[in-house]
């Protein structure tokens, strides 16, 4: 049993990350922007140094889990500040308060460090190769891992960063600025008309299945490591095809649909490679976007009265 600090806990990998621990018996705080009725949550903004270094003061915690982050190329376009301020100054923040306290980092990163990147994605690739980011949030991930490599060698300190990939699942509530799955799911629950570019391709991992991996590496936590997270390379499907599982759940035609060839300031095609994490902290995607689809779209009629 380990006590754990969970930013962004209130968010949408977080909160299904925080429940995964605590069904392991951990003892798990969270910290977000956000308020939260739950007695173990601290409202934060990790790009303030002061309101994070009460927290540290006022506990101590074996691990911390750095999910805290403004998400998203279009918001970070839109409001490029907010990110900056909470991706690359909230993590320095955090660093410096780990060289204080010790507590080992996993840091959250996104396969949106690999740029334009068109072969097979492997974590070694961005120590080995330069690639052209394709927007300030992958710019504001990519630098974060360099702040936490540059933290280890200067502090000794313990961490490890993942790349979570095109995660989707329960917990993730519609905005613009959110992932292709629930502003689909939205999009035709309320027949409003939205955008497929056909020209991309993806592979989805269950939110889960990301929960699990990411709790497992608890016990199983190698320093220095960077791991990939995604689903089966069998998983791979256009976002066509995505678009066309979401409507045949819900059977409704493809008249709200627009399509276009290809979406700027994204990559064509990812192919993750997650044979480090399957290794090292036994990730298992389990979850089959034919079934973690119609699970999230059940979750948002819910969650949304629809």
């Amino acid at each position: 049993m380990a006590d754990i600090l969970v930013t962004g806990g209130t968010g949408f990998i977080g909160a299904n990350l925080v429940n995964e621990l605590r069904e392991r018996d951990h003892n798990v705080w969270t910290l977000d922007i956000d308020f939260s009725p739950d007695e173990r949550h601290y409202r934060v903004d990790i790009g303030e140094y002061r309101q994070l270094r009460d927290v540290f003061d006022e506990h101590d915690f074996d691990y911390v889990y750095n999910a805290a982050a403004e998400y998203g190329r279009w918001n970070g376009e839109d409001h490029y500040e907010n990110l900056w301020q909470t991706n690359a100054v909230g993590t320095k923040n955090i660093l410096r308060i780990q060289a204080d306290e010790g507590f080992r980092l996993i840091d959250f990163s996104s396969a949106e460090v690999y740029g334009d990147h068109s072969g097979t994605m492997t974590e070694e690739l961005t120590e080995e190769q330069s690639f052209r980011l394709m927007n300030d949030y992958a710019m504001s991930k990519r630098v974060n891992e360099m702040q936490v490599r540059n933290a280890m060698e200067k502090f000794g300190t313990e961490s490890v960063m993942v790349r979570p990939v095109n995660c989707y699942g329960p917990q993730e509530h519609y905005s613009e600025y959110r992932g292709v799955v629930p502003i689909f799911i939205w999009h035709a629950l309320n027949d409003k008309p939205y955008t497929v570019y056909e020209g991309h391709k993806r592979i989805f991992d269950y939110v889960g299945d990301t929960a699990r991996t990411l709790a497992n590496i608890v016990d199983n936590f190698h320093p220095g490591e960077v791991y990939n997270l995604g689903g089966n390379p069998d998983w791979e499907i256009s976002i066509g095809e995505l678009s066309d599982l979401i409507l045949d759940y819900l059977d409704k035609d493809d008249g709200i649909v627009t399509y276009e060839e290809k979406e700027e300031m994204t990559t064509d095609v990812k192919r993750i490679d997650s044979t480090k994490a399957r290794d090292h902290l036994n990730h298992d995607p389990q979850v089959p976007p034919e079934e973690g689809i119609p699970e999230t779209i059940e979750w948002f009629k819910s969650e949304y009265d629809l």
